[in-house]
């Protein structure tokens, strides 16, 4: 790539005025060096089926040009114009809640063939017209894409014969599910009940598996779409967001980006999170190391973050700053903000770009400006920073659909999300850097350290593999109810957990809920919130493994909650129940966590210590102080990028300050 982008997304077909000229002056007075369009324009592009106006991108691609601005063009499909749910009512999407009605965008029924007949057409249409502009550095394809709860006609049908081609009979199918249970067998196909309605989790987590596969093959399709035209030197992307909780939270349950991904030359993501007091950049590094994860470890576009956004994330001085590199951290070559100006009426009025209302220059644009000026003047240090870590967590979207179809009781929403979430946030806090993969497979020999959070569903061979990974040498921490079911959701039959059992060195066959119960230390101390036990208690008998921590409980103390067992060359430590993150990171550190090369510092959160090595070979460290003090820096010496100075010893990093170290490795 060897060059980093700075940009917005840009609506000149929202515009209350003609802004064009201005905006772009403002633009290159920002350094904004690319601009994204057209994603969400379809209605103003084809008004009426078959009619064609291309002004607004004819205008756009033109004047950046001119400019020396790069353009991302987006194909318009996630947003459907009115004239083609009038007159093609099927495609509007049917959910549990049944068919949705015509307004918001992403209600589309991504499977119908009306839909993706129309889908086609406006694709190809507009790609015919803008393939030959040089404006154009690459291609979106559709946006923030998800099944959105697919249930129709269409969907059901398809996965009808999905499964008839999995099972081949309708006993096979009936064995793997479980489906005697309440009378729910199927021994007819023409019997399949609704999926979105069944009691039954295996049932529902295969289909929430094809709705992902549907997913995949959507965005497949639509790239296969833009290969057909797009020039060597041009990419296609799409932007893959993340579960929601009034921001980027955790991994997608919608859409499998390890597998969508592979139809991409190079994955965007969207991250969106808390600011002001509540920043701490753990979405923003979650975010970067799924994007990372998408493509093998290669670098990434953030197509969309805030630079205003919601009236509690407008920045405090200084912060937009440290969240633009803080993207670079993980390995992003692109920081794109969505979007240039605020939207004067509509649905996200009060979602704020980088300009506010009035277009004028404010406190933000300014400082975004700041951060243009530096990724161009620093763009050979810091492009292409290749991010290796020893240390990996591995995540699944068939255990996601699993553990919340059985979450433990007192839990809500996606249950899945926060044990991962638990402990990613405890090495991001310990200034771990981590890959994030959705395999164990002959490559992960080079990782030194494998988390396994929450596992509950998975197949044999899996299973295995984290086995042999542990026996021929490498360190697991496997939590709780890992193992536990096949890939139908099935509950093995052996001694849990399950196959893991030979690796761990520890079963039990009883579970309760902590009710108050604590632990205590056994083999290591404990105190304060380590010795908290939440979610969930298994109650775990040694076949061979040491007892680090048991239940601190009048009549569970017997049983241990946390044990470490040598297996082969390789240590596994298992947990019974959702440990505090200080436990987790004890647990790190007893399996090597000093010695990891992952470990940017030896300072903890505030403090955040990140990077890798630049083509040149040089070893670049991003040092980020999320909190409103200064913070010391120990341990971190070479030539702060920023201010050209040499820093070394101790030093101070000021209130939501950066610093960009570059030594030799």
């Amino acid at each position: 790539m060897s060059k980093l982008y700075y940009g917005v997304a840009y609506y000149d077909e929202y515009m209350p005025a003609d802004r064009l000229a201005q905006d772009i002056a403002m633009m290159r007075e920002a350094n904004i060096n690319v601009v994204r369009i057209a994603e969400s324009t379809w209605s103003t592009l084809e008004p009426r089926e078959g009619e064609y106006h291309f002004f607004h991108i004819d205008r756009v691609l033109d004047a950046m040009h001119a400019a020396g601005i790069a353009v991302i063009i987006g194909t318009p499909t996630y947003a459907i114009p009115a004239w083609l749910a009038r007159k093609y009512p099927g495609i509007m999407v049917t959910t549990p809640e049944g068919q949705q009605k015509y307004g918001r965008r992403q209600i589309m029924d991504i499977v119908n063939p009306d839909f993706l007949r129309h889908a086609e057409i406006i694709i190809r249409t507009l790609l015919a017209h803008v393939k030959d502009h040089p404006a154009i550095i690459g291609y979106q394809v559709d946006n923030e894409t998800k099944h959105y709860d697919n249930c129709g006609p269409v969907m059901r049908e398809k996965f009808i014969r999905h499964m008839q081609e999995t099972f081949g009979d309708t006993d096979a199918m009936n064995r793997a599910w479980g489906l005697d249970y309440w009378s729910n067998r199927i021994d007819d196909w023409q019997d399949f009940p609704p999926p979105e309605s069944t009691i039954n989790a295996s049932l529902a987590c295969a289909f929430s598996r094809f709705q992902r596969r549907c997913v995949t093959e959507y965005l497949a399709w639509q790239a296969a779409l833009v290969n057909e035209v797009r020039r060597p030197d041009q990419f296609v992307t799409q932007n893959f967001d993340f579960e929601w909780r009034g921001y980027s939270y955790g991994v997608q349950p919608r859409v499998d980006h390890f597998a969508a991904a592979r139809a991409m030359t190079i994955a965007s993501v969207d991250i969106y999170h808390p600011s002001q007091r509540h920043l701490t950049g753990k979405e923003i590094a979650f975010g970067g190391d799924m994007a990372r994860g998408m493509k093998g470890g290669g670098n990434y576009f953030v197509m969309e973050t805030q630079a205003q956004g919601f009236a509690q994330w407008t920045p405090f001085p200084g912060q937009l700053r440290l969240q633009a590199f803080s993207h670079l951290a993980s390995g992003a070559v692109m920081v794109s903000y969505w979007h240039w100006h605020s939207i004067h009426n509509s649905f996200e009025t009060y979602w704020k770009g980088l300009l506010s209302h009035d277009f004028a220059a404010n406190p933000t644009y300014r400082e975004a400006a700041t951060i243009g000026a530096d990724f161009r003047r620093l763009a050979p240090h810091l492009a292409d920073l290749r991010v290796t870590n020893d240390v990996a967590i591995l995540v699944s979207n068939e255990a996601m659909d699993a553990f919340n179809a059985f979450k433990p009781q007192g839990t809500e929403g996606n249950a899945y999300n926060d044990v991962v979430r638990r402990f990613y946030d405890a090495l991001y806090e310990e200034n771990i850097s981590v890959d994030i993969i959705n395999d164990v497979n002959d490559s992960s020999a080079r990782y030194k350290l494998i988390l396994i959070p929450a596992l509950y569903a998975a197949e044999d061979a899996l299973l295995h593999r984290i086995n042999a990974y542990v026996e021929a040498g490498g360190k697991a921490l496997i939590g709780f109810r890992s193992g536990f079911s096949d890939e139908h959701v099935k509950v093995r039959t052996c001694v849990q957990p399950g196959i893991l059992s030979r690796c761990c060195g520890v079963r039990y066959s009883q579970f309760v809920l902590p009710d108050g119960a604590a632990l205590r230390g056994a083999a290591l101390p404990l105190a304060g919130s380590a010795t908290q036990a939440e979610m969930w208690m298994e109650l775990l008998t040694p076949e061979g493994a040491d007892v680090l921590a048991y239940y601190d409980h009048p009549e569970w103390g017997s049983y241990a909650a946390v044990t470490e067992n040598r297996y082969g060359r390789g240590t596994a430590i298992y947990v019974g129940c959702l440990p505090h993150g200080d436990l987790i990171k004890t647990l790190v550190r007893r399996l090597g966590g000093e010695a990891l090369c992952s470990r940017q510092s030896a300072q903890g959160f505030p403090l955040v210590v990140r990077g890798g090595l630049n083509p040149a070979g040089e070893r670049v460290r991003y040092c980020l102080n999320f909190s409103g003090e200064p913070q010391a820096v120990t341990g971190v010496t070479g030539r702060d990028l920023l201010t050209g100075h040499d820093v070394g010893g101790n030093w101070d990093l000021p209130p939501w300050g950066v610093a960009i170290v570059v030594s030799q490795p």
